[in-house]
Parts: structure tokens; C-alpha cells; sequence
């Protein structure tokens, strides 16, 4: 039985490097969006970054959105390809830390609002979807997906910090330029 074990414990040892390129793909992925929002309309998103009464107000908006929006892009390329893994992930961490701080962690643990735990939500989803059935095409608008509040809580920034610390920890795996690199380095 303890060989039986053994054989299974080395198999799937050498399949580790399938789960970090698993992880740096849905990184990349995720960073995807917000870089592309960030660099598509880089005058509102510094507006957003320092107005203190709808945005954000952080200090230096300027300069805080175009480092934010250059790591995401960044780290979306850098990810992908598996080069300096261990490098971007520090200041995608750092990019987190901050989006948890300034928008996340006053609005709970869910991304997404719970009609069930919280009666507020559930009757905010229920005088939306009357007014969409009044006056919208409500098939239509949720053909695809339920019709949700987006309560925009810390599960999502968590989720994200805790990927790229295991890419910190762990590396890239085999699958990656920085593999290759290290190959070659090492010969």
C-alpha cells in the first residue's frame, strides 16, 4: 500500500507545473480588464484615483494610475509567458493590497451580493428586476446570467494576492521562460 502511495505521490508531483501555468493564465486573464480600462481611458481613471468625493483620493493620481495601469499590463505579459514571475507578481501584490484598502474592504467579504445573507441586497435584486420586467427586455437581459449586485467585497483582491503569493513561493514552474532561463544559466 505505502508503494502504491509512493508511485501516486511522484506522479502527481510531476504534474505541478500544470497548476502554476494554470494559475498564471487566470492571472493574466483577470489583469487583462482593469489594465485595458485603466489605459483606454487613462484621464478618467486619474480623475477616479484622486477625487476624494467619487473616487478614490488617493494622493498623486496621476502617477498612482499610470504605475497601477503599467503593472497590470505588465504583469499580464509577464505571467503569460512565465519571465520574472517572481518579480511582477511582488508589485501586482502591492497593486491588490492597495485596490483592498482603497475600494474592497468596506464592502464585505463577497464580489458578488448574496440575496440570501443580506435582506438589503435581496430587496434591492427584487425592486431591480420589477423594474426591469416593467420596463426592459428582462429575457433578454438575463438569457445569459442571473441578474446580480455586484457587491464588490474582497473575495476577488484576496483570491488574486493569494495566487501571486504562491507564484512568489513557488515559482513559474517548468512551463515558462524563466525555466528556460535558469537552463541555460545553469549550464
Amino acid at each position: 500500500m505505502k508503494s502504491l502511495y509512493n508511485k501516486y505521490v511522484n506522479f502527481v508531483s510531476n504534474l505541478g507545473d500544470i497548476p502554476l501555468l494554470g494559475l498564471r493564465i487566470l492571472l493574466a486573464y483577470a489583469f487583462f480588464g482593469p489594465a485595458m480600462m485603466k489605459w483606454g481611458d487613462m484621464e478618467s481613471t486619474i480623475m477616479w484615483f484622486g477625487n476624494p468625493d467619487w473616487g478614490l483620493g488617493l494622493p498623486f493620481p496621476a502617477l498612482n494610475a499610470y504605475m497601477a495601469a503599467t503593472t497590470e499590463i505588465l504583469g499580464v505579459f509577464m505571467l503569460l509567458f512565465g519571465f520574472g514571475t517572481r518579480i511582477i507578481s511582488i508589485p501586482l501584490i502591492i497593486t491588490m493590497l492597495v485596490a483592498y484598502l482603497t475600494v474592497h474592504s468596506g464592502n464585505g467579504w463577497l464580489a458578488i451580493g448574496s440575496a440570501d445573507a443580506d435582506p438589503e441586497i435581496a430587496e434591492r435584486i427584487g425592486a431591480a428586476r420589477g423594474l426591469l420586467k416593467e420596463y426592459g427586455n428582462y429575457e433578454w437581459l438575463t438569457e445569459k446570467g442571473s441578474f446580480v449586485i455586484l457587491q464588490n467585497g474582497a473575495e476577488f483582491v484576496v483570491t488574486y494576492i493569494v495566487m501571486l503569493m504562491t507564484l512568489v513561493s513557488f515559482g513559474p514552474g517548468r512551463i515558462s521562460v524563466d525555466h528556460l532561463l535558469k537552463k541555460v544559466m545553469d549550464k
